[in-house]
C-alpha cells in the first residue's frame, strides 16, 4: 500500500515506473513455484542419457561414483507427442460470423480469409505449435500478436502472430479470471538485446541504462546484453454514450460523444436542449505500451484494438491453498517413469555388468596350462588343453564352466507394472500408440483410440481457447491497421488466393466489382470498419486431413457403386494429392451430365419440352404444305384467268365481224362485263378466304348470251 501512496504524487515517468516494478513483483510472487515446477517438468519431459534430468541430482551423483548404471528410457516424451501432434493435425481454425449493423454472410467470409492470410504470412503455425508444446510438457504457452510495416518504403502496417520461444520471459496479471487471460489488466514480456544492437536502435540512451529491466535479470546476463521489458497496461479513457432524435430523419442515433460523426455535429447542440436526449457515462479500455530499460523509459506509444496482444494457453491450472498450481501432462507421469528408469537400471547392474562366468577346475588340471586359462576371458582360444591324469595315472575331472546368471523376473516385472501405471494416469493405452493390444475388432481399436483422446481433449480444447481469443484481437485490430485503400491476396481454406480491395470509404462491407455486367466476379471491395462480427473456432481435421478422408470416401463409393464414377468422378480426383489428379478430375467433369450439376432441366421438364419440339415441327411441316397448296391453288386459277380471257377475246373477234349496229355492239359488251364479274367473284373468295372444311360447292357458269338476230 506504501507504493500505492507513494504512486500518487508522483508524475510522468516515474508514476509509470513505480507502477510497473509494484505490479511485476506482485507477479513474480504469484508465480514464483509455478515457475520452478514448470522448468522440472520441461528438463523431465526432455531428458535423454546424456542430460540425466529424470534422475534426482544426489542419486544420480551417488550412482555415477560407484559406477552404478543410471539409464534413462524417456516414454515420458512420447505420451507428450501423442497429444502435441494430435493437436498440430487438427489446429482449430477461426471463423468470424455477422451480429450487425450491415455485416453480412458475404463480408464475414471475407474477414475469414484477411485472418487466413495473416496467419500465413505471418507462419503462425509455428507459434501455435511452439505454445502448444510449452502446454503439455510444461504447463503454459504463449504467443503474440504484434504490427509492422509490410516494407521499408512504405507506410503500410501489416499484423504478424509471433511465437513465445520462452514462456519464463513473460508475467500476466495474477487477477485474471478468463480461461483465455483476455482480461488481464496489464502484462510484462522480457527480452534480451545484444548491447550493440540496443546503442544503434536508442543512441540516446546507451550510456543511460542497466543491464536488467525492472531488476528482472539471469544471472548468465552479461554487460554485452541489456534485458528490454515491454510493459503493457489497460487505461479507462472516460466516454459518455448519447441518444437523441434526428431532426432531419426523425430516427434515433445512439453515438459516442468523442466520435460523433461531422454530419450529426450540427445537431447536437439543439439536442441537448431536448428531455428525451439521455445520457450515459461509460469507459473503454486503451491499451497503453512502454518500453523499459533499465531505469529508463525509452519509449511510449497506445497500440490498438481492446486487448492486450498477447495470447495464454494453459494446461491445468489451479488455486490451492492460495497457492497457483499449474502443470501439463508431465506432471502425473513423473514418479511412474522414474520408477521404470530405476527397474531398467536395476536389471542391467545385475547382469549386464556382473563379472564373466568362471570355470571350476582342480589345480591340477590347468597345472603348466595357466597362459591358456588366464586369458580364456579375455582371448578367443581354438583349443584350452588341461591336464586329463595326476602322476599317479589317475584321471583329473575336466574344468567347466560355471552356470550363467539369470535375470531376476522381479526386475522385468516392476518394468512392466511402471509401464502399466504411465498409461493409467496418462489415459494413452497402446491402441493410442498403434500398438498390438487385446482390442481385435477395427471398431474396439477406434473406441481406445477415441476414450485416449478424450482423457486429454483439455489440451486440445484450450488450444481452440486460445486460437479464438487471437481472432477476437484481430477482429478489433483490423479495422485500425487495414486503414488505407491497398489490394490484397486473401487465401481460402482449400489454398486459393482471392484479391480484394480494402477500401475504408466505402459504403458497405462486402461489395462486388464485375468488368461487365452478367460476367463472373473480377474483384470485391472490402471495408472491415462497416459491421459487428464475432469469432467463433472450428476444431476438427485440418483441409489436408478431410481432402484424403474424402478421398478414401469417394473410393469406397465407387468401389460399391462403379456407375457413381460418371458422376462423382471428378469430385473424387479433386481430392486426391498425386501428380495428374487434378487432370484426370478435369476430364471427368466434362463427362458429367448437366443435370447432375444443377445445370440442366428435371427429366419431366426436358421430356416435355422434347414433346413440344416434336409439335413445333409437325406444326411447321403443317404450315409449310398449306403454303405449297395455297400457292398451287394461286397458279391454278391464274390460269384460268388467262384461259377465261383468251375464250373472251376469241368470241369477241368472231362476234364482231356479225355485229350490225353500235347499238348492238354496246349491249354485247355490257353482257360480256356483267358475265366477267360474276365469273371472278369465286376465284377472288378463294383467294382471300380460308379453304372450307366441307367439300366446295360448285360455282354457278356463266350463262351463254342471246344473240340477237
Amino acid at each position: 500500500m506504501a507504493d500505492l501512496d507513494t504512486e500518487e504524487f508522483l508524475t510522468g515517468d516515474e508514476k509509470i515506473l513505480s507502477e510497473a516494478k509494484r505490479r511485476f513483483r506482485l507477479c513474480e510472487s504469484w508465480e514464483s513455484n509455478a515457475r520452478k515446477m514448470f522448468l522440472e517438468d520441461m528438463k523431465f519431459s526432455n531428458a535423454d542419457s546424456d542430460n540425466g534430468y529424470q534422475w534426482p541430482n544426489d542419486i544420480r551423483r551417488n550412482r555415477d561414483i560407484n559406477e552404478r548404471p543410471c539409464l534413462t528410457i524417456n516414454k515420458t516424451q512420447q505420451h507428450n507427442l501423442q497429444i502435441i501432434n494430435e493437436a498440430k493435425q487438427n489446429t482449430p481454425r477461426v471463423k468470424v460470423y455477422p451480429v450487425g449493423d450491415e455485416a453480412t454472410y458475404e463480408s464475414a467470409k471475407i474477414w475469414d480469409g484477411v485472418i487466413r492470410h495473416i496467419e500465413y504470412n505471418s507462419n503462425a503455425a509455428t507459434a501455435y505449435d511452439t505454445a502448444t508444446e510449452f502446454m503439455v510438457e510444461g504447463g503454459i504457452g504463449y504467443w503474440r500478436v504484434v504490427t509492422d510495416y509490410s516494407s521499408d518504403d512504405s507506410f503500410d502496417q501489416e499484423i504478424f502472430i509471433r511465437p513465445v520461444t520462452n514462456p519464463l520471459n513473460i508475467f500476466i496479471d495474477p487477477d485474471c479470471q478468463e480461461k483465455d487471460k483476455s482480461d488481464m489488466r496489464f502484462a510484462f514480456v522480457f527480452d534480451n538485446m545484444p548491447r550493440e544492437e540496443f546503442n544503434h536502435a536508442y543512441p540516446d540512451h546507451k550510456d543511460q541504462v542497466g543491464n536488467a529491466a525492472l531488476g528482472n535479470g539471469d544471472g548468465w546476463l552479461t554487460r554485452d546484453y541489456v534485458r528490454v521489458a515491454e510493459y503493457f497496461c489497460l487505461v479507462p479513457k472516460k466516454d459518455r454514450i448519447i441518444a437523441f432524435t434526428n431532426p432531419e430523419t426523425g430516427e434515433k442515433e445512439v453515438v459516442r460523444e468523442s466520435k460523433v460523426p461531422e454530419e450529426l455535429k450540427k445537431f447536437m447542440a439543439s439536442a441537448a436542449d431536448d428531455p428525451a436526449t439521455k445520457y450515459r457515462i461509460v469507459y473503454e479500455d486503451e491499451v497503453k505500451r512502454y518500453l523499459i530499460i533499465g531505469e529508463e523509459v525509452v519509449e511510449k506509444g497506445t497500440f490498438p484494438g481492446r486487448y492486450i496482444p498477447i495470447v495464454t494457453i494453459i494446461g491445468n491450472e489451479k488455486v490451492i491453498d492460495g497457492q497457483l498450481d499449474r502443470k501439463g501432462h508431465t506432471r502425473a507421469l513423473k514418479d511412474p517413469q522414474r520408477m521404470y528408469n530405476y527397474f531398467a537400471s536395476s536389471a542391467v547392474e545385475q547382469v549386464a555388468l556382473q563379472t564373466k562366468i568362471p570355470f571350476i577346475a582342480p589345480a591340477q588340471a590347468i597345472e603348466g596350462q595357466e597362459t591358456y586359462w588366464e586369458t580364456a576371458n579375455t582371448v578367443n582360444h581354438a583349443v584350452l588343453p588341461y591336464n586329463h591324469v595326476n602322476e599317479d595315472g589317475a584321471p583329473i575331472p575336466a574344468p567347466v564352466r560355471m552356470q550363467a546368471p539369470t535375470q531376476a523376473t522381479g526386475y522385468l516385472e516392476a518394468m512392466q507394472v511402471a509401464e502399466r501405471q504411465m498409461m493409467m494416469v496418462s489415459g494413452q493405452y497402446e491402441a493410442n500408440f498403434g500398438q498390438k493390444s487385446n482390442e481385435t475388432s477395427g471398431k474396439a481399436i477406434n473406441e481406445r483410440q477415441r476414450q485416449g483422446d478424450v482423457a486429454n481433449y483439455q489440451y486440445t480444447d484450450n488450444l481452440a481457447i486460445g486460437i479464438r481469443h487471437t481472432g477476437k484481437i484481430l477482429v478489433g485490430l483490423i479495422p485500425h491497421i487495414y486503414d488505407t485503400q491497398r489490394i490484397m491476396h486473401i487465401m481460402a481454406e482449400n489454398g486459393d488466393r482471392t484479391m480484394i480491395q480494402v477500401d475504408p470509404k466505402a459504403q458497405q462491407a462486402y461489395q462486388e466489382v464485375m468488368q461487365k455486367q452478367g460476367q463472373e466476379i473480377d474483384y470485391a471491395i472490402f471495408n472491415p470498419a462497416v459491421g459487428k462480427y464475432d469469432v467463433m473456432v472450428d476444431v476438427g481435421p485440418g483441409y489436408a486431413t478431410r481432402r484424403e478422408e474424402a478421398f478414401n470416401a469417394f473410393t469406397q463409393i465407387a468401389s460399391q457403386n462403379p456407375q457413381m464414377m460418371g458422376v462423382i468422378g471428378d469430385l473424387m480426383f479433386k481430392n486426391a494429392d498425386f501428380p495428374g489428379a487434378d487432370e484426370i478430375a478435369i476430364r471427368l467433369e466434362r463427362l458429367v451430365p448437366p443435370q447432375a450439376k444443377g445445370e440442366g432441366a428435371p427429366p419431366e421438364v426436358e421430356q416435355m419440352q422434347q414433346q413440344m419440339q416434336q409439335q413445333n415441327q409437325m406444326m411447321n411441316k403443317m404450315i409449310d404444305e398449306l403454303a405449297a397448296a395455297k400457292m398451287q391453288l394461286k397458279a391454278e386459277q391464274a390460269q384460268k384467268e388467262i384461259d377465261t380471257y383468251k375464250a373472251i377475246t376469241e368470241r369477241m373477234n368472231v362476234l364482231e365481224k356479225h355485229m350490225v349496229t353500235p347499238k348492238d355492239s354496246a349491249i354485247f359488251l355490257h353482257d360480256l362485263a356483267m358475265q366477267e364479274h360474276a365469273a371472278q367473284l369465286p376465284a377472288a373468295n378463294a383467294m382471300t378466304q380460308p379453304a372450307p372444311e366441307t367439300e366446295s360447292q360448285p360455282q354457278p357458269q356463266p350463262q351463254p348470251m342471246e344473240q340477237n338476230g
